[in-house]
This record gives structure tokens, sequence and C-alpha cells, in this order.
């Protein structure tokens, strides 16, 4: 079972910036794909940013240029970076992985429990 653990969410004013980081544990042979989701009141969990084990990522248009999505596979770490925030970044941020379980098969995808973040305006 992998687990997930997010943290660095808060408070912050507009224009403002925090850093998230989602550390992953448990048993696994290998971490393929991170991502970090969010899911603001009322609205749909939509993806934010995602980074492959060879570091390509991938964002969305609403978040480009602001964030950056980066990992330390060492660590098996993933992290947002989140600049000029806007009221509307306020969300419930989730991060996402998949890999392998073991060296001869079976796969896994992980979610973690959340952390909030709240922009003010």
């Amino acid at each position: 079972q992998v687990q997930l653990v997010e943290s660095g969410g808060g408070l912050v004013q507009a224009g403002g910036s925090l850093r998230l980081s989602c550390a992953a544990s448990g048993t696994f042979w290998s971490i393929n794909n991170m991502a970090w989701y969010r899911q603001a009141p009322g609205k749909q969990r939509e993806l934010v940013a995602t980074i492959t084990s060879g570091r390509s990522t991938n964002y969305a248009d609403s978040v480009k240029g602001r964030f950056t999505i980066s990992r330390d596979n060492a660590k098996n770490t993933v992290y947002l970076q989140m600049n000029s925030l806007k009221p509307e970044d306020t969300a419930v941020y989730y991060c996402n992985a998949d890999g392998r379980k073991t060296a001869w098969g079976g796969t896994f995808t992980s979610w973690g429990q959340g952390t909030q973040v709240t922009v003010s305006s």
C-alpha cells in the first residue's frame, strides 16, 4: 500500500506564494507519474499539473506561468510551487501518484488526503 501525505497549505493574500509538498511512503517498486489536483467548493476536481518520472511536465492553462511542479525521485516527493496566487486558486489540493507495485508487475494509483489552500483578496 502506498501512502501520500501532503503539506504546505494555508492562508495567503492574493499575489503571495505557497509551496506544497507530497511525500510517498509504503511498499512499491517505482513511481511513474505524480500530479496535483484541486477541488474548489461546489466544483469538480480538476488537474493542476503533472510530472513524469523523466520530469516532463504539463499544466492547466489557468496556472501556466504561475505554478511549477517538480519532484525529488530520491525522496519520492513531489512539490508544487505556487506564485502570484489568486482568490480563484482557493481549493483543497490533492496529490496523486501512480507506479509499479513490484518488479514483476502490478500497478497502483494513490491519492493524498488533501491540503487546504485559501487565497484572500
